[in-house]
């Protein structure tokens, strides 16, 4: 059809152009009409004349050029398929002679050598023709012929087929043609000769990396993934369904990628350059290239397995693994000595939003998860990642010991410098508890205990003073001039702690708010130990102690409430609870509110109830032994599922256990 629309063109350009001439020629004269109305002869440039035979002569040329070419087109494809199968039929007519001709038997074979070497031709041309610099009607025109190419070998196969169960004397020299194993082998070749090619070049793409090694696995990991989306994308429709050329050609670039790795791994690499062979090995080709979006799916890479053999792969993950080992342990290291240095010399940490900051932490956090990064990238099995991590955990136990050495210096910057490391706890705390993947649980424990022991260190350095304080102001607490309201005992304490919170404008406000939870629990504390010591024996003093309790309560809660602290509101239940235990004095009424206590505070032991009723002087032996079986019978089971942070625990009463034999309270 291509052929026949081309001399159809041509011809309209030829009558075309005999008609203008005629007209040229004739003038008005045959056109009797136009001669009874003599309408005036125009008159047209001979410049126009040319400019328009020129136009004429060189559509009439580009026409003739595209006829040729679809002449040229067709010819290819005859000469590969359709030839294939005319000589397949001139052979079947000369080998069923008596005695065939060994002159037209010369012939037919070099017509056959003619066919393979162009059948060879179109195959060794698979990916020139298929480049991105190549046009559309190139693409097209080549990705017949290699259709039909892979058609005539087809056909080859099956005539192979047909002569193998002939006598041989009757068989042509040529037969076996084998035009598939040779065009097996002539894709290993190709493959071969790509890479290699590809290899050597140091022209595209590769400026950025550091070593040979490098920027060659680079390049041929690029034409790798190159070619296999130019096998999906266009020549698999040039194969029949079952020979699976993808997975050949897949095969084919596995097969040669790592054999050309293998040597590579074994010449010695450098360290850098073992990462680097490790990352195409274990993530970037099984990831990025056979897992491609247009790859996956449909390459067996079960059947590929690894670029490297196991023991190959274990000797380079493990100098990878010791060399970064060795890395991040001395940056860690030397990262801590500096920070010491800076305490030890007596410079106050910046200022960054108003609060003082260290860039200890993120400086540390980058390090490790950069390396975990790169970890997940280059080792195949995830759990090595513990060998990075654990240094992390090393880093936190020496980095705990240098702070607590450095708190009991006498160093004049110790408050700043433990602000600005209260944020680095923080920091440390948010990432560990957010890391899911590379942490074992039990490394996870550890390291956050390690931090709340460092917490606890640098929370000390600021409550100290105050409990000491805070001890001297409640022990006026339970006291008549308490009782009667003639001592303001909370106001003072609460004056007091308004000035020593001032200190702590510039550090941060988190760190700030935790830091006022634990000085609120702290309060509440040594408000109800001192209590549970007071010696109440009147109706009286019990019911108004519990209203002073009440008050205190109030005047603690709304001074930590307005300073964002978070934990106020468990606090003030438990000042509520107790203040109501010592209000009530039916029996039944006390112990109902003692075993709502102990639900919601589970640490509420048998001695702190004890504790507790011993202030109630009008309850009976029998009473008090009531309360403390119902306490027992009525505990959660499951104390998980409790949400309330441990307080009766920090209470010690270790004094009850003499009060109790005393009083013959024993169950």
């Amino acid at each position: 059809m291509s052929c026949l629309k081309c001399i159809l063109v041509m011809w309209s350009s030829v009558l075309s152009s005999r008609s203008q001439q005629s007209s040229r020629a004739g003038g008005l004269e045959e056109n009797p009409v136009r001669e009874r109305r003599r309408l005036p002869k125009l008159k047209i440039p001979a410049k126009i004349w040319k400019n328009r035979r020129q136009q004429n002569h060189t559509q009439a040329a580009e026409d003739e050029l595209d006829c040729e070419e679809a002449l040229q087109q067709e010819e290819k494809e005859e000469q590969l398929e359709e030839v294939s199968r005319r000589l397949i039929i001139r052979e079947q007519q000369l080998f069923t002679q008596d005695s065939p001709s060994e002159e037209e038997e010369d012939q037919l074979q070099r017509d056959f050598e003619d066919l393979r070497q162009k059948i060879w031709m179109a195959v060794q041309n698979t990916f020139v023709s298929f480049s991105a610099s190549s046009s559309c009607s190139s693409s097209s025109g080549e990705l017949e012929v290699l259709r039909s190419a892979v058609a005539s070998i087809q056909q080859q196969e099956v005539q192979d087929q047909h002569w193998k169960g002939c006598q041989e004397h009757r068989v042509p020299v040529w037969r076996p043609q084998k035009c598939l194993s040779t065009h097996n082998t002539l894709l290993q070749n190709m493959v071969e000769s790509r890479l290699m090619n590809t290899a050597e070049d140091d022209s595209s793409g590769t400026d950025g990396l550091s070593s040979p090694l490098k920027r060659e696995v680079c390049h041929m990991g690029k034409r790798v993934k190159e070619d296999l989306l130019t096998v999906v994308r266009t020549v698999k429709d040039c194969y029949p369904p079952q020979m699976d050329i993808l997975n050949v050609y897949a095969g084919l670039y596995h097969q040669s990628f790592s054999a050309r790795l293998t040597k590579l791994a074994a010449s010695g690499p450098e360290t850098d350059d073992c990462g680097y062979l490790l990352f195409w090995i274990n993530h970037y080709y099984p990831h990025e290239i056979l897992k491609h979006e247009e790859l996956e799916g449909k390459i067996k890479t079960a059947c590929l397995g690894s670029l490297l053999l196991q023991e190959d792969l274990k000797h380079l993950e493990d100098q990878y693994m010791t060399h970064k080992e060795d890395k991040v342990k001395l940056w860690l290291k030397t990262a801590l000595k500096q920070e010491e240095e800076n305490w030890l010399s007596g410079r106050t940490p910046e200022l960054i939003d108003q609060y003082c900051f260290s860039p200890l932490a993120v400086d540390v956090i980058q390090v490790i998860d950069s390396s975990l990064t790169e970890f997940s990238c280059a080792i195949r099995d995830k759990s090595k990642a513990h060998r990075i991590t654990a240094h992390l955990e090393s880093f936190l136990t020496s980095y705990k010991k240098c702070v607590e050495e450095f708190v009991k210096g006498n160093n004049s910057n110790v408050r700043s410098v433990i602000k600005a490391h209260l944020v680095c706890e923080e920091q440390f705390r948010d990432y560990i508890t957010g890391q899911t993947g590379s942490l074992s649980e039990e490394q996870r424990s550890r390291c956050l205990d390690t931090l709340s022991a460092l917490k606890d260190c640098g929370y000390r350095c600021f409550t100290c003073p105050i409990h000491i304080q805070l001890k001297v102001c409640l022990s006026q607490v339970w006291t008549p001039a308490w009782w009667d309201g003639s001592l303001p005992v909370v106001d003072s304490l609460l004056d007091f702690l308004n000035q020593q919170l001032t200190d702590l404008t510039d550090l941060k406000p988190a760190c700030r708010q935790s830091l006022l939870c634990v000085l609120h629990e702290d309060v509440v504390l040594q408000y109800v130990k001192r209590m549970m010591k007071t010696k109440m024996k009147s109706r009286e003093q019990q019911v108004g102690g519990a209203q002073r309790m009440i008050e205190d309560n109030r005047k603690i809660s709304d001074f930590f409430k307005e300073e964002a602290c978070g934990e106020s509101l468990k606090l003030r239940e438990i000042l509520c609870s107790l203040a109501e235990i010592l209000r009530l004095q039916d029996p039944g009424s006390v112990q109902l509110e003692v075993v709502s206590l102990a639900r919601t505070f589970p640490d509420l032991s048998d001695a702190h109830v004890l504790a507790l009723l011993s202030l109630k002087t009008s309850l009976s032996a029998a009473e008090v032994r009531s309360v403390r079986r119902s306490v027992e019978e009525n505990r959660l089971l499951d104390v998980s599922t409790n949400q309330s942070p441990p307080f009766f625990s920090k209470v010690k009463v270790k004094w009850i256990t003499n009060k109790i034999n005393q009083m013959g309270l024993k169950t």
